[in-house]
């Protein structure tokens, strides 16, 4: 049922596997440019969080899914089922901080997370720079509730920055675009407005931060928050800019991980 149910896939060779988690408004094919290049090292995991891709739609339930917690605990179904243990969790956006409460509430499956463009909360409060004010975060819920296709059109392009390379930000809006509205508004409400801050210390797996210039949705300072915060942590700055480095520069992401690995 896990299996359908987040259309898992599996496939290359290594004694340890790699688990890769998409973020919002994505599907598992937005790692395969990295995935595919550890392929021969190591066992690879993709899955479509409930909602997106070519998952389960019947699975949707919109209370588990009003908070984080709920697409982590999808993520330790998929590990317990495949009987992960010493695994790789690398997460994108949002499935950073998911990948979080999973090594938190099955530390035996996950010993590595890999963090790219994490953020533990998006709102500004005191002491603390998420990079949006409280009316932002409900303007850009509002217009997405309003005009789903508009919103993915306008922030495709703006969230995978690299402005000289459209080919990329059509690719964002394209998954945008194919992403339920209903199910999109909700966990879009469920990232932008979680406070995952106090998460931080309690991770038990060794981290790395993996940190791009001219993100939007997730700025340096606070991936630097993230790894200054997380007990075993380590900061890269990559050369690649934007949110979506998986996808513009999938060669350096990879080599970062191997580095780490």
């Amino acid at each position: 049922m896990v299996i359908r149910r987040n259309n898992v896939r599996i496939f290359g060779s290594g004694e340890r596997t790699m688990v890769f988690a998409h973020g919002f408004g994505c599907d598992q094919a937005m790692w395969l440019p990295v995935a595919e290049k550890l392929q021969e090292e190591y066992r690879i995991v993709l899955f479509d969080y409930v909602g997106s891709g070519q998952s389960d739609l019947s699975a949707y339930d919109k209370d588990r899914y009003s908070s984080l917690e709920g697409y982590a605990q999808d993520v330790v179904d998929i590990g317990r089922e495949l009987g992960l243990t010493n695994a790789i969790f690398v997460g994108h956006s949002v499935s950073a901080m998911i990948g979080a409460l999973a090594t938190i509430a099955a530390p035996e499956l996950f010993s590595d997370l890999i963090m790219v463009g994490p953020s533990p909360r998006y709102l500004n409060a005191d002491g603390y720079t998420g990079g949006f004010e409280e009316q932002q975060i409900e303007e850009l819920l509002q217009f997405l509730e309003d005009n789903h296709m508009g919103w993915s059109a306008a922030m495709g392009p703006a969230i995978m920055g690299n402005p000289d390379r459209p080919e990329l930000g059509e690719r964002l809006t394209n998954s945008f675009c194919a992403t339920d509205p209903e199910i999109a508004r909700q966990f879009a409400r469920t990232t932008f407005l979680s406070d995952n801050r106090d998460d931080l210390t309690k991770i038990p797996a060794r981290t790395l931060v993996l940190q791009c210039s001219d993100d939007i949705i997730a700025a340096e300072s606070v991936g630097r928050y993230v790894a200054d915060n997380v007990p075993n942590a380590e900061f890269v700055m990559l050369d690649a800019s934007g949110h979506c480095p998986n996808l513009s520069a999938p060669d350096e992401v990879t080599e970062a991980i191997r580095s780490f690995v």
